[in-house]
């Protein structure tokens, strides 16, 4: 049989297409693509940290600095003592830290001595009795703006396991950053004004840049993706990429847990010849979710995925690039409690000559891992870069609860698959069904033969709860009695067989 040639589109056709990929991007995310920027790949805490440090002993106005872990080490250390200083300058310096990514890390005192030399810190979400599950919702962003002029969007967090331990050859986690000037700095300074606004008074309206007022450096166009719980901008738009992908999609992820819609599309876009790899760490700092990982390997492998596991130090990276000209990075992993639960900030870059530089980074970190297949390991070393078809390119950390939970969900997805029979079960998962099983049985031997064993934590949830609702209901009544007795004051007294006389005021 003949075979048909293949027609390149016109270039009113490609123009058309793009635009339809910009606007879909655009929706997608919920972020505008920004022209005019100049972007730098940050490799490690040898390139990241140096540029932070340089960045912030360059600030003549502010500094605003979030993460979602900060160690008080040698490395969380430094970087207090520049920020403080900088403070005494009378630089407006401000910091965003999570409670339960801290929690641990670093000593009162640590803060203290940051808020006495001037500095604005603020704690999310410690938390509150009458938000008893309001710890699930976690601030991971990782970022810095300098002066409304530099901005670093990362993966990074701030301590010593990220900058390794030379003396003791250990070498630094591997992770990704991007820094940035031009007008998208503006949009990373809202991001940052937003999350501030949560915790107490708002950032001065006049402190905040204004991105037209910033001249373009650059020539390259980019996205601040800034997603919080619930909103789902990042998974859309992940989601996207896996389904306009035409020739690459390489990702890097450092706490992967498979979703089926996501999992579904990675598949899909494999069977249709897209060369999809997947890099995730050989070892973890949360080791029972590598279990977890694993179990959401072979319908990859099955359709033509290839998944690869670093052999250095922690994988911390979060990452992807497509077709040679569309690159993410930032703090969102792959799994439901980034995607939905957390607050995150990426950055979504499309330009050829960058893309071309985290391609050549991907290749590197293959070449010091390993290829996971089916039923069995073989190093991937070599590995090249698959010979690309000819159709058209597309347009253009330790220790998280909030990752445990992620885990909890992949478990109770495979027990209920298991007892409904919804569908078909891979031999990976019959360990966490195990695991599941044989701490159900542990409960169920613990109730017989010691249940006062489970009678003291059972009292202590019962108590916490009944007390968030009784003093919810008690906020909740007391707001509308106090609504009541407003409107009592500002409305005109009922006439006699008439209606009620409304002031302005209600509504």
């Amino acid at each position: 049989m003949k075979r048909t040639k293949r027609q390149h589109p016109s270039p009113e056709t490609s123009a058309a297409v793009r635009l339809l990929a910009e606007q879909a991007l655009s929706r997608a995310a919920g972020a505008p693509h920004v022209p005019g920027n100049s972007v730098r790949l940050l490799r490690d805490a040898r390139e990241n940290y140096p540029a932070w440090l340089d960045a912030m002993h360059s600030a003549r106005k502010s500094i605003h600095f979030e993460n979602y872990i900060v160690y008080d080490d040698d490395v969380g250390r430094r970087f207090a003592d520049v920020m403080a200083a900088k403070a005494r300058e009378g630089v407006r310096v401000r910091v965003v830290y999570d409670w339960l990514g801290t929690l641990g890390k670093a000593s009162r005192r640590f803060w203290r001595n940051l808020r006495e030399a001037g500095v604005e810190v603020r704690c999310f979400n410690p938390p509150r009795l009458d938000h008893p599950f309001g710890w699930m919702n976690r601030d991971h962003r990782k970022m810095i703006a300098v002066d409304g002029h530099i901005g670093f969007v990362t993966g990074l967090c701030v301590g010593s396991m990220w900058a390794g331990y030379p003396e003791r050859s250990i070498e630094p986690w591997r992770d990704t950053g991007i820094m940035i000037t031009g007008p998208a700095v503006a949009d990373i300074e809202h991001a940052f004004a937003d999350i501030w606004a949560t915790m107490g008074d708002p950032l001065p309206e006049d402190e905040l840049p204004d991105r037209s007022a910033i001249h373009p450096v650059g020539n390259v166009t980019l996205r601040v993706v800034a997603s919080a719980p619930y909103t789902t901008g990042l998974f859309r738009l992940d989601q996207l990429i896996s389904s306009v992908a035409r020739e690459t999609l390489w990702l890097t992820d450092a706490y992967f847990v498979g979703v089926s819609p996501y999992v579904q599309a990675l598949a899909a876009a494999a069977r249709d010849g897209v060369d999809v790899r997947l890099l995730v760490p050989g070892t973890t700092d949360i080791p029972f979710l590598r279990a977890i990982s694993r179990a959401g390997y072979p319908p990859l492998l099955e359709a033509g995925v290839r998944i690869f596991e670093w052999n250095g130090q922690m994988l911390h990276a979060k990452t992807a690039v497509a077709d040679g000209r569309w690159a993410r990075i930032g703090s969102t992993n792959l799994n439901i409690s980034s995607w939905l639960g957390n607050y995150e900030l990426d950055v979504a870059v499309e330009d050829e000559s960058f893309a071309r530089d985290m391609e050549e980074m991907y290749m590197e970190d293959l070449s010091r891992s390993t290829e996971i297949v089916l039923g069995r390991h073989r190093t991937a070393c070599p590995v090249s870069k698959r010979s690309r078809p000819r159709r058209p390119v597309m347009g253009g950390s330790k220790g998280s609860m909030s990752r445990a939970g992620v885990g909890v969900m992949r478990v109770g997805n495979v027990v209920g698959a298991a007892i409904t029979n919804r569908r078909t079960l891979e031999p990976a998962e019959a360990k966490l069904m195990f695991g599941a099983g044989a701490v159900l049985l542990a409960l169920a031997v613990t109730a017989v033969l010691w249940p006062q064993w489970l009678a003291a934590p059972f009292v202590l949830i019962s108590t916490w709860l009944a007390l968030t609702l009784l003093l919810r209901a008690f906020r909740i009544l007391l707001r509308h009695r106090r609504r009541r007795s407003g409107d009592g004051l500002t409305s005109g007294a009922p006439a006699d067989g008439g209606e009620n006389c409304r002031g302005p005021g209600h509504r």
